[in-house]
Formats: C-alpha cells, structure tokens, sequence
C-alpha cells in the first residue's frame, strides 16, 4: 500500500474492520449457514471472474468484478454475513489492472462485502425470502429485490465517492451526481436476474437450473461491455485528435471542448434527437481538426497574415475533413467541420455556400465557434461578456450567422448560462473576428482575421 494517501489508507482500514464485523456472525457456533449454497455461489463467482479474464480481457468489467451480476443471487439466497463472505472471496480473487494493487483488491473486497451484506439485509427485512418458499409471489417478491438493488447502488456509490475524495479529493457531490445514476440502470437489471437466479435455485429442479440464467445474463452483459469498449475507443480517439491540435496552436487550447459544449446548448434548445447531440458535440470538438495541415509557422505568426498564407489557412476546414473522412462513427460532424466557416450570405468558404445550402451541423457550430471566440480572455484582451457577445451575433444574424441558431443559443444560455464565459484559457480568435466589419485588415498581435478562424 506504498503510495497511498493517508486518508485512503484510514477509509480502507475503516472499509475492512466494517466487513469483517459483518462477515464475523457465519464463525459463531450453531450459526445457521447454508455453506454448499454459499461455496457454490463462491466458485460460480471465481468461474465467472476467469471467464471474463480469458474472452474479455478489455472488458469494463474487468477490475469491477467479472462476477458482479451475481451478487444480488448471492443477497437473495443467503444471510447477510454469508453473502458478505461469498463478495469478500470472489473480490480478493479479482483481477486488479492499477497499482497500487494490493490496496485496491483489498479495498474493492470490503467494499463488496458491506455492499452485498446491506443489500441482503434490506431483502430480508422487506421478508424476501419468504416470497421464495414454495410457489413464488412475484408481485411481492419484486418489491424486496427492487429495494435491495436500490441499496447496493447507494451503498455502493457512496463508498466509491469516499475512497475517491480520500484518494484524489475529488467532491463527494460531484461523485456523487456522476456515479449513481449510471448504477442504477445495470444494479437493477442484475437484482432481476439475482431474483431469476433465486427462484430457479429454490425450485424442485435445484441450483444447476439456476445456471441457465447466467448465459443470458453474460451475453448482454458483454454486449453491453463491447458497448463501452467501442464508445471508449471513440472518446479516445477525439481526444488524441484534439490533443494533436492544441499542441499545434496552443491558442486553441480549451476552445474546442467549449464549442462542443455550446453545439449542444444549440441542437438540445432546437429539439434534436439525443443521438445527433453527439454528432454535434464531436463536430464542435473537432472543428478544428483541419489546423493539423496548416504550417506551424502560419498559425503562430504574430500579426496580419499575406494573401498567400490567407489562403492556406482558409484550406484548414478541407484538411479537416479529409483527416476524418474515414472516421465512420463521426458521420454529420464530417459536414460540420468542412463548412462551419460558409456564411449566409454566401462569402464565406471554402465553397462560398449560401442559406439552406450549409448544413444545419455547420450552421450550429458557427454560431458556437464565434460565441466562444468572442467570450474568452487571451492574453492580450479579456474575454467579452456573454450579452455584449450576443448582441454581435444578433447584429450578423442574417448575413454570417443563420438566425435561428443565434436565437436558439441566447434561449440556452438564459436557462442554462456560461460556465465557459471569461475563463483565462486561450482560444482562436476567428469565429468572433469574422463579425467584426474591419477584422480583414488584421492589425495588431494575434490579428482577428477570418484566416486564422478555427
């Protein structure tokens, strides 16, 4: 436990205590344990854990327990003490990715215990197993299963929020907000099938029926972790994509994760279909992509850039989309990227397109690129206030800007607001030097010409 911070360290020797407190009743003389049922289910969670080690080694389950659906069986058909043991066991055996290894398996096997032993004991007070014995009730035994899944996520959240502001001090709210509603969707799915598990366990036909529920229940329990795997894998390679582009332009640098952000405001107040909100979070992410082709030298030059080095960086949205051309999952964001710097009116570029002729996409992450540009502090200037940056987005609404996305933006930020507004991280100019008349001209450092726009 080398490494650890001394307030995680106090949290996991707490964590343990706890556990062995509530696994210490099953070594009483006389206590009532049903042992082949509880090493039964510990094998089945050992079999599961080096299933899931050998055909999804990069699954999100790996480190979080191959074995986790079946500790709701485990609640349903045990004592509390025992269902604790059987999540001690199956945890300590657990692969661990992340060092400091010894602290997390420890940890990871208190915290399963306490889990699983609330868990437990909140089926067996609302009388769970009593809606098992002969034929099941299952409109009553629901109510058991469903609380209990309820307290293992709490439970469990908390725990993960309390090692988290031990270990990296990150806010027990925050934590909090994020975590919890991601467990409770998967938590409730595997109560029901723990209770699936319970009922067929209990039946004339015995535990090997049980196992029938496994297969069905790992089958989506691996579709749901190819899932992850395949929307990890994408989020990874925007950020590399993103990350190649602050290295390049350090003036971009936090510009482009707020674009998304406003691309959202924008497409969420127009009423878009949440698998577009995506697309248009990726496509303001990434508008910046095409800078990758454009030299160095030309994004960094200090003052007004030649016709020559004009028309380079006006090739920057044609590089971008060639970059992510073959980039299937980002599909509407390709037509972002390549037209967010058209206007209205028609002078815009690269292909001078006009009105209707510009994609929504791009129509949406203009608005949200010049807001942005306008908004932020570099370091020669503050940032503009957010009212003061509408107002100019209004006053070019018609002729750069579609009116509709400058409208729906201000409608976003009166519910929602800025939290992006004047931070002291620096951002291309572009977006907000095209809607000032003489931004052309390009005087003075960093000039706000449209050339640089990102």
């Amino acid at each position: 436990m080398r490494g650890t911070p001394v307030a995680a360290r106090g949290c996991i020797l707490a964590a343990v205590i706890a556990a062995a407190c509530c696994t210490l009743p099953v070594s009483r003389p006389g206590a009532s344990v049903p042992w082949g049922a509880a090493a039964l289910l510990a094998a089945l969670c050992l079999v599961c854990e080096a299933v899931g080690r050998r055909f999804d080694p990069g699954s999100v389950q790996a480190g979080a327990g191959s074995f986790l659906p079946l500790l709701p069986a485990a609640a349903f058909l045990l004592p509390p003490p025992a269902a604790a043991l059987v999540a001690a066991v199956a945890s300590l055996a657990g692969r661990v990715d992340r060092p400091p290894f010894a602290a997390r398996r420890i940890w990871r096997a208190a915290q399963l215990a306490l889990t699983c032993c609330a868990a437990s004991w909140t089926y067996t007070l609302l009388g769970g197993p009593a809606t098992l014995g002969g034929v099941p009730d299952f409109p009553y035994a629901l109510l058991p299963a469903c609380a209990a899944a309820l307290t293992f996520s709490l439970v469990l959240t908390a725990l993960d929020c309390l090692i988290l502001a031990a270990a990296e001090g990150q806010p027990v709210r925050r934590s909090w907000r994020t975590l919890l509603p991601r467990a409770l969707g998967p938590h409730l799915v595997h109560a029901l099938a723990g209770l699936m598990m319970a009922v067929l366990w209990r039946s004339p036909y015995g535990p090997v029926s049980a196992l029938f529920v496994l297969l069905p229940m790992y089958l989506s329990c691996w579709v749901f972790a190819q899932y992850h795997r395949e929307d990890a894998a994408h989020r990874a390679t925007i950020r590399a994509l993103v990350h190649a582009v602050d290295i390049k332009d350090t003036y971009t640098r936090g510009h482009s994760e707020r674009v998304g952000r406003a691309s959202v405001l924008i497409a969420r107040e127009l009423g878009m279909d949440p698998a577009r909100l995506e697309a248009l979070r990726f496509a303001g992410i990434l508008h910046d992509i095409g800078k990758l082709g454009v030299p160095t030298r030309v994004l960094r030059k200090d003052g007004p850039l030649t016709p020559d080095e004009r028309r380079v960086m006006e090739l920057h949205p044609e590089y971008g989309h060639e970059i992510v051309r073959s980039i299937g999952f980002l599909d509407e964001a390709r037509a972002a990227i390549l037209h967010h710097h058209e206007r209205l009116d028609g002078t815009g570029y690269p292909y001078g397109l006009s009105g209707r002729r510009i994609p929504e996409s791009a129509r949406i992450v203009a608005v949200a690129d010049a807001f942005d540009a306008m908004t932020s502090t570099r370091s020669y200037r503050r940032g503009r206030p957010v009212p003061a940056a509408l107002t100019e987005l209004r006053r070019c609404a018609g002729s750069q800007f579609d009116p509709r996305m400058v409208r729906a933006l201000a409608r976003a930020l009166d519910r929602h607001g800025w939290s992006g507004a004047d931070t002291a991280v620096t951002a291309d100019e572009a977006g907000a030097a095209a809607v000032v008349p003489n931004a052309r001209r390009g005087t003075g450092r960093r000039s706000p010409s449209p050339e640089r726009s990102p």
